[in-house]
């Protein structure tokens, strides 16, 4: 079977190399596209997996992404054409789905944050699959155009599944010139581009401010683009690491003691491998997260004060791992020929 994935944003990497992987091991021909965009292309490089690079982002305003998506589905229309496709799959990719029906290739769109509206309703209607969490109410999909017969359901969460292959890097720490003995937090910017998140996060602000001027703490954060890098290099806060490439984050969360994210993702693969989370994202929870919460794998942050500032006792781990080949059974089931 011939199997097209297409990513988008940095994400989405770490999501499908293992899922990459498990196809290829099947026999199937696997060709991958990807977006410019944050360091989606790194971690590629990174992850070691060829790829076509078509498109980039169209910024923060309504009008670029649009344009910017125009011209990038027109393209992804030609490359599909040539590669004659049986399957395609993506993570919220609004790309592919479009030129999947275009081209008539039974297309599997998969998400787990269900208020990203716009582009889950125009992924929800025009994939052939809609492949989500259990957690996500079936009322919340029908209102994002999802038909009953299109969606499947898979258990827990996509990142106890795409990170079960993992094996940390113990050396992560001395990589990067952390002390052992310091408190290490990895701190991730919201998504300030994302039509979902469009406001500022003013405590978001001031935590970076208070964790860059502690002596005893250091914190790594990783930015979603170049130019948060820059405006958080530009603070000169002593306690801060900002790499200058892409890092192995699944040692680094490992090896964390704690992580805050103003977004969802790397909140849920904190989760999944067992290392304390704390959210401070500003907009709609999803259910996913909610369930997070509910259960006390996640907290909700709301004031500095209630970090827990301290070092992870070793060997303490409450990490989920499934098999990734149930979650390409549970995508890719029936939408293409069988090798």
């Amino acid at each position: 079977m011939r199997v097209w994935v297409d990513l988008t944003n940095s994400p989405h990497v770490p999501i499908f190399a293992p899922l990459i992987g498990r196809m290829r091991a099947r026999g199937w021909e696997v060709q991958v596209t990807a977006r410019a965009y944050a360091q989606t292309l790194q971690l590629l490089e990174l992850h070691g997996i060829a790829h076509t690079v078509v498109g980039h982002h169209g910024g923060g305003s309504r009008l670029g992404k649009a344009r910017a998506a125009a011209e990038r589905v027109a393209k992804m229309v030609a490359f599909g054409r040539r590669g004659r496709f049986d399957a395609a799959v993506a993570h919220g990719s609004t790309d592919l789905p479009m030129a999947a029906r275009a081209l008539r290739v039974g297309c599997a769109t998969m998400f787990d944050y269900e208020y990203a509206r716009l582009q889950h309703t125009l992924n929800s209607t025009l994939a052939a699959r809609v492949v989500v969490p259990e957690a996500i109410p079936f009322a919340r999909l029908r209102r994002l155009g999802a038909r009953r017969r299109s969606i499947a359901r898979y258990p827990g969460l996509l990142q106890e599944y795409y990170l079960a292959d993992v094996t940390p890097d113990p050396a992560i720490r001395d990589q990067l010139g952390i002390d052992p003995a310091a408190v290490l937090v990895v701190l991730r910017p919201p998504a300030d581009l994302a039509l979902y998140h469009r406001f500022e996060n003013p405590f978001f602000d001031d935590l970076v401010q208070y964790l860059g001027l502690r002596g005893d703490i250091r914190t790594v954060v990783l930015p979603r683009t170049d130019a948060q890098a820059r405006r958080i290099r530009a603070l000169d806060l002593p306690s801060l690491l900002i790499p200058e490439r892409a890092v192995d984050g699944h040692s680094l969360i490992v090896a964390a003691d704690l992580v805050v994210s103003a977004g969802g993702t790397m909140n849920r693969e904190a989760a999944a491998l067992g290392t304390p989370v704390y959210t401070t994202f500003a907009g709609r929870l999803g259910a996913v997260d909610e369930a997070l919460l509910r259960d006390g794998r996640m907290q909700q942050l709301s004031c500095i004060d209630d970090l827990e500032l301290v070092r992870r006792p070793a060997g303490q781990s409450t990490r989920v791992m499934r098999d990734p080949d149930t979650l390409v059974d549970i995508a890719l089931a029936g939408l293409g020929k069988a090798p």
